[in-house]
């Protein structure tokens, strides 16, 4: 099922300024990594907002964002960004707002024979039924055919793993997608160390797990309240 972008204006300040934050406090919670990596956020059906490559994250201002229209890219956006984002954006169902990052922990599990998030702790149950597997890591995603192929195996979950590379999260809402973002790190972190201990992973029962998943779905409003919350922790010069 493809996404239809409700139109919004081309300057969406708003949006800039909150995409601005998304990626600054990626880095206080360590997931960025150099220049790389990409958020993105749609304006219609054939437009997104999208970080420049080479301006760190740190750094970044709302009016760094650019805006890319499939039709005439921006020679300032990462290719493998255009192939990527202009994708999931295109076929995801609620994938209005799409982060892809290298963050460390969820990167870990994606190079391991047995990447799956398991059902093991509380915010890992954040995703039960929620992730994808992409198990075929192709290089370097730099043709559309490539972003389809990552598109497709993404599907309509929330959370892709692909393999050997990183992660990528689609959601509805920036907020939404920061949320996901953070939870899903903290959700891997737990399980790298719990295997570290060298114990079996005590897993949860299914029907406890699709519970908890449901009784998370149902506080949409948290999402918001998160991302309002942590973004006074940011220097105020990210609104510029």
């Amino acid at each position: 099922m493809a996404t239809t972008h409700d139109r919004v204006p081309e300057d969406a300040p708003e949006l800039r300024q909150d995409l601005a934050a998304a990626l600054r406090l990626a880095v206080r919670h360590n997931m960025h990594e150099g220049i790389c990596n990409h958020f993105s956020v749609a304006l219609d059906d054939h437009r997104f907002l999208l970080n420049p490559f080479g301006i760190h994250w740190s750094r970044i201002c709302a009016s760094d964002i650019i805006t890319v229209d499939e039709r005439a890219p921006d020679d300032a956006a990462e290719l493998t960004a255009l192939c990527i984002h202009r994708a999931v954006h295109k076929q995801h169902p609620r994938g209005t707002c799409v982060l892809h990052t290298h963050m460390p922990y969820a990167t870990a599990l994606t190079c391991t024979v047995d990447p799956e998030l398991k059902p093991i702790h509380q915010n890992s149950l954040r995703f039960y039924d929620d992730v994808a597997y992409d198990n075929d890591y192709n290089g370097l995603a730099e043709t559309f055919e490539e972003g389809g192929r990552i598109a497709a195996a993404m599907g309509d979950k929330s959370v892709l793993f692909m393999a050997n590379h990183g992660v990528m999260v689609a959601a509805p809402t920036i907020a939404e997608a920061f949320d996901k973002l953070y939870y899903l790190e903290r959700a891997c972190e737990v399980q790298v160390l719990a295997l570290s201990t060298g114990q079996p992973l005590a897993e949860l029962d299914a029907s406890i797990a699709r519970r908890t998943k449901a009784d998370f779905d149902q506080g949409s409003a948290y999402y918001q309240a998160h991302f309002d919350a942590v973004k006074p922790l940011l220097d105020r010069n990210y609104l510029r």
